[in-house]
């Protein structure tokens, strides 16, 4: 019965394993149909240089998410934007100006085959 889902949902919230409700938006539609991951190398593996970088990288126009990787980057960054045009200007005018950055390498994506926010449980 509906409220017996409803209450389920609600305990589901309230235990932590439902963080939100959200609507999935078309990017194309919204202009911001371009998918880059961009790959940073900091210049130093510092606590406070890991953090500035942080706290600045998550103020990036478009970055959709932001993990801190093994291998050879230390970050990945997921943004979306209009065009090619247009990551180019985020580029000169964000991305060159983050603190303690060595090396950027960005990758566009030329076609998404799978996008999902189905969970492996």
């Amino acid at each position: 019965s509906p409220p017996a889902c409803l209450r389920r949902v609600e305990r589901l919230k309230d235990s932590g394993v439902i963080k939100g409700v959200v609507a999935l938006l078309n990017g194309d539609v919204l202009d911001a149909g371009m998918v880059v991951l961009i790959g940073v190398v900091l210049d130093r593996s510092t606590p406070d240089s890991f953090a500035q970088f942080e706290a600045a990288a998550q103020k990036v126009y478009g970055c959709m998410e932001f993990h801190v990787v093994t291998g050879e980057f230390d970050y990945f960054m997921l943004l979306r934007t209009k065009d090619s045009q247009s990551f180019n200007r985020l580029h000169a005018e964000q991305l060159l100006y983050l603190p303690g950055v060595r090396q950027i390498r960005s990758f566009m994506g030329l076609r998404q085959v799978l996008s999902t926010t189905h969970l492996p449980i």
